[in-house]
């Protein structure tokens, strides 16, 4: 898709279709009754009719434009006049582009930038745009024998803003973008089935990835470097499967050596039986989605290093598969991590936490200046938040309301859920330093608890996504969550 930023001007631009705001009451916007004015009432028309009562979201086609440049015009609601907000232009923008992808048209035009929104400027504003573009036209193909006959035919979108704001727009474009493809490439990972989505397959993505750049360098461990740096908790998650497990490490170096980098960790089981502590069979497909939190670190360092961004990043996915066989791992048997802490496995379906403690004790070899896990971790946070808001627990406060504010700005948002020592008790165990488990209480706060003795000082955030991930229904699917809040995190950062 090309996207391109335009002035003002809707009776004067020729387009395939406008798209044109107006607010409920029938008050129209300043776009709206220019083309109003050209047409002699065409929209005060319908409006009159109560064909479209400009509620947020609400949208309709019209076809029989006249003398009017544009062929069709888009009506698109957005609500009470003067109380537009971020949420709000979201919610009209995804309704905007869902019935503009389903129209057999080559190009249009989207006036809805030019109106005032509370919470965002214009460079906000056409990133809105342009992700929600992507999100909504996004189709996975790959496993077709077939195209999708609902692909769009848009071929160029016009984003219209003020001209003094071009310079802001064509900023947030290219922003908009990189990270359109980060989350694409996010979602496109976790709908892969896991008979191709492999611990050797992600190694393969990323190394593409890394050859997108100067700046990046890739290094893949094998099972044997596992054994040399004793990570016993990863390698007991691992030995049930006949595929072997991969260390993926990305490191992209965009500034001096000398600064401290932001280090990403993402859990990559790419297909999650829950081991000898087996799954209900019922949706057990869906766990082909629990290497989500590694689809979404290749998805940030792919857009990262697309933008040349000024800081240096590391991306680490331990990535393997929990299944039951002969071999694989017991509920009672204890292990050693790379930290020298032994845990006790009292459920081997806990066994996200059990590869992340590996890698957070491996990523302190970076020095980071921050340490953030994302994880499809425990289905408690499911419980507690639904699939609105992602959990987020830290040791700093600091970078808690880093990433909050990160994720409201960039609509995916999150919630912040307590870490209080008292949470760790529930860890304790009789035969090793710590369970892998502590019953049914707090399962979110627990599993985040077990990962916090593995940070150490590090200012450090986990990002339970276990409800954010991906969607179930007729819309099944790869959110690509938290790639836009990871994003927006490293924009603020630089």
């Amino acid at each position: 898709m090309k996207f391109t930023v335009n002035t003002p001007g809707a009776t004067r631009q020729r387009t395939a279709c406008a798209i044109v705001a107006i607010y409920s009451d029938g008050v129209l916007s300043d776009t709206a009754k220019a083309l109003d004015k050209a047409s002699g009432g065409m929209i005060t028309g319908v409006i009159n009719n109560r064909d479209i009562r400009g509620q947020a979201g609400e949208t309709l086609f019209l076809t029989h434009t006249g003398k009017l440049p544009c062929k069709r015009i888009l009506l698109v609601g957005l609500g009470t006049a003067g109380k537009l907000d971020q949420r709000g232009f979201r919610k009209a923008a995804r309704a905007a582009f869902s019935a503009l992808g389903k129209g057999g048209y080559a190009n249009a035009i989207s006036f809805l930038g030019l109106e005032a929104v509370s919470d965002a400027d214009a460079y906000r504003k056409t990133r809105i745009a342009v992700e929600l573009w992507h999100e909504t036209s996004y189709r996975f193909t790959t496993m077709k024998s077939a195209p999708s006959p609902e692909a769009s035919r848009l071929k160029s979108i016009g984003l219209a803003c003020e001209t003094g704001d071009k310079r802001k727009a064509r900023l947030a474009l290219k922003h908009a973008t990189a990270i359109a493809g980060g989350v694409a490439l996010a979602r496109d990972l976790g709908n892969l089935p896991p008979n191709i989505c492999t611990p050797d397959y992600l190694v393969k993505r990323a190394q593409a990835i890394g050859r997108t750049s100067k700046k990046l360098r890739v290094t893949a461990l094998r099972a044997a470097d596992l054994r040399k740096l004793r990570m016993g908790a990863l390698l007991a998650v691992t030995q049930g499967s006949e595929l072997p497990p991969r260390f993926i490490v990305l490191q992209y170096r965009g500034t001096a050596a000398k600064t401290k980098p932001v280090v990403l960790v993402g859990k990559g089981i790419t297909f999650d039986s829950g081991g000898i502590s087996i799954k209900p069979g019922a949706a057990m497909d869906e766990m082909k989605y629990d290497m989500c939190g590694g689809a979404s670190v290749l998805g940030v360092m792919q857009a990262a290093a697309e933008l040349d961004l000024p800081l240096n990043l590391v991306g680490i996915v331990p990535a393997c598969e929990n299944m039951p066989s002969g071999t694989a791992t017991r509920p009672g048997d204890i292990v050693r991590t790379m930290s020298g802490q032994t845990v006790e496995i009292l459920n081997t379906d806990a066994e996200g936490r059990l590869i992340l403690c590996d890698a957070l004790t491996y990523a302190q070899r970076f020095k980071p200046a921050v340490l953030i896990d994302i994880a499809t971790l425990t289905g408690a946070c499911l419980i507690a938040l639904g699939r609105v808001r992602s959990g987020l627990l830290s040791n700093s406060d600091e970078l808690a309301d880093a990433l909050l504010g990160a994720g409201q700005n960039a609509g995916d948002r999150a919630w912040r859920l307590p870490l209080d020592e008292e949470y760790g008790e529930l860890l304790k165990s009789p035969f090793a330093d710590v369970a892998n488990i502590g019953g049914r209480d707090a399962g979110t706060i627990t599993a985040a608890a077990f990962l916090a003795r593995f940070v150490g000082k590090t200012s450090w955030a986990h990002l339970d996504i276990a409800g954010t991930a991906w969607v179930q229904g007729s819309n099944k699917g790869g959110t690509g969550r938290p790639v836009p809040l990871l994003m927006e995190y490293l924009l603020q950062s630089v």
